[in-house]
């Protein structure tokens, strides 16, 4: 995506809908349909500190941006981007969590935070067993399943050895190799009854037998532990993948840490050699993490393992590279008030989320009154045909179209439940029984009704939720039509973007660079040394060889291609081929070995690909614009934009 665009939508992403309009000057009509001064002056006035555009920060200029913007929806609706099914369904989970802000179930979500907080103190460590039970077998079928548990279930309160258990009776794949051991697991981890069913068991116990959608558990608790709290620490990376510039990874992040230990500053030698270039330039400071937090659980474990503050551990390998840690600092726990944030967010997201929407429904039947109607069982038990179990159920209108519940001023009939069943078969897990099948949809079709009708009245009853909304409404939209007419084009225009390439190509050039052999010392005298060594001719390993001795590294070497104003260069270096001056860079004394100077040439293709890619969309852009003032008339009102201008002093 084009950053600039994306700039572009982030800026006019505001649509103004709190004031009552009618009582607003029109600023502007596009094909008679009229925009208002207000809307114009609230994205002016919330923005202009973020326009990068010196000539975009009047009232004139910002205009421009505002029409476009305007432009852009327009056209959403005519291309009826409004109707896109992706579009429908990522508007509407926004607008799901953005209106459960407005009726809350303090106690439900309360109850809950609480209990996940007393939970995520502890990391408990378990074995289960399980037997598989589909979530629409018939009766008899979990009845079979259920008696098998029990049998293990009686085996282990009784003091069989668990182990054992699970390679008899457990039915998860790899239970004979895993032996049903989980390792530490804390609140949000496993599924909500699981999690549940574990927390209330002691150390040493056998779980009660527990129901989850995946069968029939029980869990044995071998040990509870506080859950550790994060850490911070810093580090110095040399990649092990194929990209490495270094030829020998293990060989240069030792040196680098006989550096360190040699008294050179941690941060220091981050700065000039890690190669994750993100935190080197910090002094190799990673962001604060905790157990679970980094997809590197070498590189976890072995920074966990760090005792006190300031410590530096050895060199420690994981699957991306070679890493010297140093423990920065050790935190607490936090507390309840700054977990809560976080703790409920998992909570309206995740498997709680089931509870929290019901005890909001009832809060919303509460609100505007609930009747029940007629059943829906003994009609849709005949009127759904077999073929629902493959998804392919055709709708046919209802016969006899009975009212199955009242909500507020809506009234719910089977008609709506069926065309429900019709849109949202293909959503449904394969059910084996059509009553375990319509109890499900029922329930669903329930919740979300009532859902819908809260929604509904809420954008009628709040100016506050109606603006927000239609804020996120509209960006939707302007970013999927940017997507299908400028972002896509551009990506599927090959022969477009090359021609493009050739047309700039002047635009694409390298710099002059230098194949150089760059030397680095916190000895001056090294550094000499290495100078004089280099104008003799010797070849560079010869002069790590005769420098680095008895375990002490004295110079570190780095070859490559480099521009001139690369990082890796030293400040004011003059380019030209021999040996250069030594420069002094932070605590480092630095000498380059220039071999070759290569002029500035045109880039290949291939180098530059995503630059010209984002450029060619800009061009686009451009183009689609222009079409879109030819296509739309629009008319500003001179006189509602004078009145503008003399309200924001211009």
């Amino acid at each position: 995506m084009n950053i600039r665009n994306l700039l572009l939508i982030l800026l006019l992403i505001t649509y103004f809908t709190g004031i009552s309009q009618s009582k607003n000057d029109i600023l502007l009509t596009i094909d008679a349909k009229p925009v208002y001064s207000s809307e114009f002056k609230q994205v002016f006035n919330k923005n202009l500190d973020l326009v990068i555009d010196e000539s975009q920060k009047n009232v004139d200029g910002y205009l421009d941006l505002f029409i476009d913007y305007k432009l852009k929806i327009t056209e959403a609706y005519a291309q009826n981007l409004d109707k896109n099914k992706r579009y429908i369904k990522e508007f509407e989970k926004y607008e799901d969590q953005l209106s459960k802000k407005y009726i809350y179930d303090k106690r439900t979500v309360s109850q809950l935070l609480d209990e996940a907080y007393e939970r995520g103190k502890e990391e408990i460590n378990a074995d289960h067993i399980l037997v598989l039970v589909n979530f629409n077998d018939l009766p008899k079928d979990t009845l079979i399943a259920y008696n098998k548990i029990k049998i293990a279930y009686d085996k282990a309160v009784n003091g069989e050895d668990f182990e054992t258990l699970v390679v008899n009776y457990s039915e998860e794949p790899g239970a004979k190799n895993s032996k049903g051991k989980l390792g530490y697991f804390t609140v949000f981890q496993m599924v909500y009854p699981f999690e549940t069913s574990a927390y209330n068991t002691r150390v040493g116990e056998v779980s009660k037998i527990t129901r989850t959608d995946f069968g029939y558990h029980i869990i044995k608790i071998n040990d509870r532990r506080v859950k550790k709290p994060k850490i911070n620490v810093s580090h110095i990376m040399v990649f092990t993948n194929k990209d490495k510039k270094v030829e020998n990874p293990e060989e240069r992040i030792n040196e680098l840490y006989a550096m360190i230990m040699q008294g050179e500053s941690f941060e220091n030698v981050a700065k000039q050699f890690s190669e994750d270039f993100s935190t080197g330039k910090k002094g190799g400071q990673l962001k604060t993490f905790g157990p679970g937090d980094l997809r590197a659980p070498q590189f976890e474990k072995a920074a966990y393992s760090i005792k006190n503050g300031g410590d530096i551990l050895p060199p420690v390998k994981s699957s991306f590279g070679w890493h010297i840690i140093r423990l920065n600092e050790k935190f607490t726990v936090p507390t309840f008030e700054q977990q809560k944030p976080e703790l409920e967010n998992k909570i309206n997201s995740g498997a709680r989320a089931n509870m929290v929407t019901q005890a909001v429904n009832n809060k919303i039947i509460e609100k505007y009154g609930y009747k029940e109607g007629v059943s829906y069982s003994p009609y849709f038990n005949t009127y759904l045909t077999d073929s629902i179990y493959k998804k392919k159920w055709e709708y046919t209108p209802v016969v006899s179209n009975e009212t199955l519940f009242t909500i507020g001023n809506k009234k719910v009939n089977y008609d709506d439940f069926a065309i429900y069943i019709r849109d949202n078969q293909r959503f449904m897990k394969r059910y084996s029984d059509k009553n375990v099948l319509l109890l499900e949809m029922y329930s669903n079709f329930k919740n979300e009704t009532i859902k819908n009708y809260y929604k509904e009245r809420l954008e009628i009853e709040n100016e506050d939720y109606a603006m927000i909304i239609n804020e996120y409404r509209n960006g939707l939209l302007v970013y999927d039509v940017m997507k299908n007419n400028i972002w896509q084009v551009a990506k599927l225009d090959s022969i477009g973007l090359k021609q493009y390439y050739e047309d700039t190509k002047g635009d694409n050039m390298w710099k002059e660079r230098v194949d150089a052999d760059i030397i680095s010392s916190t000895n001056e005298v090294s550094a000499k040394k290495a100078q004089e060594l280099l104008n003799k001719g010797m070849e560079i390993t010869k002069i790590k060889e005769l420098l680095n001795t008895d375990g002490k590294v004295n110079v570190i070497i780095t070859s490559g291609i480099y521009e001139v104003d690369q990082n890796e260069l030293p400040e004011g270096i003059e380019i030209k081929v021999g040996v250069s001056e030594i420069y002094k860079r932070d605590s480092y004394s630095v000498v380059v070995n220039v071999k070759e100077v290569i002029p500035p040439v045109i880039k290949e293709f291939i180098n530059v690909r995503g630059i010209v890619l984002s450029n060619y969309q800009i061009e686009i852009e451009k183009r689609w614009m222009k079409s879109l003032r030819d296509k739309y008339k629009v008319e500003i009102k001179k006189k509602s934009l004078k009145k503008i201008k003399k309200e924001l002093d211009q």
